[in-house]
This record gives structure tokens, C-alpha cells and sequence, in this order.
């Protein structure tokens, strides 16, 4: 029943109450994104295996229904992420802020993406994870490095339907903050 009860508050927070929405986690392998998804189901930090194989969490409390699908994010696994890209609501895409290595492949991977004929109206969420860890770059280089300077605007809750919503909430999923701000956003573009 604490599960239910916090599931529900936390849903409730992230603005998704009352709400049907199918959403995609998606980035590179090691970003966060089985992480997120356990820290969103359990309110708790694991240590998990790379994800191999798509998950999905099927969450339904009273009328409140929320999907999501954790893909991977190794390479083999990206071949299958356009299976899941049919009636998306929202695209979560994570980024470790602190492997700037990868940026260049996440980069390339968030425009492959966002250039997709399935999700061109598909409201993107970008969360550079790991903030909490020393090597992590701040906001203005992040966005400079993933060619993401003019994005929607975190207070925007409104576009015209021709601009796509995308935008970027720094976070650290293990220490449980920023992310919530991401999905409140995201909440505001999801019918």
C-alpha cells in the first residue's frame, strides 16, 4: 500500500495524474535510464546490469495510467528503439554529463532521433545525468555540446503546434533531484 500511496503523490507531482501517456526512455547504455525508472517505480537506488532487453512498466492506480519503456541503449539495442515509436507521447533522453567521451555519440544519437518521421511532433525531454559527479560539465556546455541552445524554454507550457517542445533539466537520478522538474514540463505537453 506504501507503494501505491507514494506512486500515486509522485505521479500526482510529476503532473501526469489523470493522464494516458506512453513515454520512451532512451540514450546511450550507462546514462541512467533503467535508474530512473526504478527510482520512479520504487523511490530507491539499485546497482543494475545493462539492460539487454526492452522493459516496461505498466503502472494503473484509480484512473491513472502511465507506460514506460526502458530500451537500452547499447548499440544493438537503438536498431530496435523505432519499434516503440508509434502513438509515443514524450521521449525521455538521457545523457551522462560526466562521460564526455560519449558526447559526441549521444549527440548523434538525439538527432537521429529528433529528425525521426514518427516523432517530429513528439515533445523531448533531455536530461544530462550524473550531475553529482565531479567530471559532469553545467547546463550552458552541456546544451553546447548537444547543439541544444534554442530549445522551448523551461517555463514555456505552450507552443504552437508546428514547433516541436523540447528542453534540458540538468539531474542526478541517485540523489533524487531535477528530474522531477523535467517530467512536470514534459506533463504540460502530453494530452
Amino acid at each position: 500500500m506504501f507503494l501505491i500511496n507514494w506512486l500515486y503523490s509522485a505521479l500526482n507531482a510529476l503532473g501526469l495524474a489523470n493522464k494516458d501517456a506512453k513515454i520512451i526512455f532512451l540514450g546511450l547504455d550507462n546514462a541512467g535510464k533503467t535508474t530512473l525508472l526504478h527510482m520512479l517505480r520504487d523511490d530507491k537506488v539499485e546497482v543494475h546490469e545493462p539492460t539487454r532487453h526492452a522493459q516496461s512498466e505498466d503502472l494503473v492506480i484509480g484512473n491513472i495510467k502511465f507506460r514506460t519503456f526502458d530500451l537500452g541503449g547499447h548499440q544493438a539495442a537503438r536498431r530496435l528503439w523505432t519499434d516503440y515509436f508509434v502513438k509515443v507521447d514524450g521521449v525521455v533522453f538521457l545523457v551522462d554529463a560526466a562521460d564526455p567521451d560519449r558526447f559526441e555519440e549521444s549527440k548523434e544519437q538525439l538527432n537521429l532521433l529528433l529528425t525521426d518521421e514518427e516523432l517530429l511532433k513528439t515533445p523531448f525531454l533531455i536530461l544530462g545525468n550524473k550531475v553529482d559527479k565531479k567530471a559532469a560539465i553545467n547546463e550552458p556546455d552541456f546544451r553546447d555540446y548537444m547543439g541544444l541552445k534554442n530549445t522551448t524554454g523551461k517555463n514555456n507550457i505552450s507552443t504552437t503546434s508546428s514547433v516541436r517542445p523540447i528542453e534540458v533539466f540538468m539531474c542526478s537520478v541517485v540523489k533524487k533531484w531535477g528530474y522531477s522538474d523535467g517530467f512536470r514540463w514534459l506533463s504540460n505537453f502530453i494530452e
